[in-house]
């Protein structure tokens, strides 16, 4: 998931555009930011909500695991504000 969101946002720095259209280019980047998000929203949902805190071994491994989600969520909310501004500049 990481890499899809690197992906995307060095393909518009690099090449500025995706299509050859800031519509269609913010249309990709917006549903993409939602698939990104969404897999660790579920996770964390699952956690906060149905009470499994401690699978893990230890709590190092579950420290790591919030990191990764809230970064995947944060790199997910990014793509979809990318993808929103290239959907209302033109």
């Amino acid at each position: 998931m990481i890499l899809l969101a690197i992906a995307y946002s060095g393909m518009l720095a690099y090449r500025h555009t995706l299509t050859g259209t800031y519509k269609l280019d913010g249309i990709i980047g917006v549903l993409l930011g939602l698939y990104i998000s969404s897999h660790p929203a579920a996770n964390m949902v699952d956690k906060l909500f149905f009470g499994r805190w401690y699978q893990s071994s230890s709590r190092g491994s579950v420290v790591l695991w919030w990191a990764l989600n809230i970064l995947v969520l944060l790199l997910g909310w990014l793509v979809i504000v990318i993808g929103t501004t290239r959907f209302t500049v033109a």
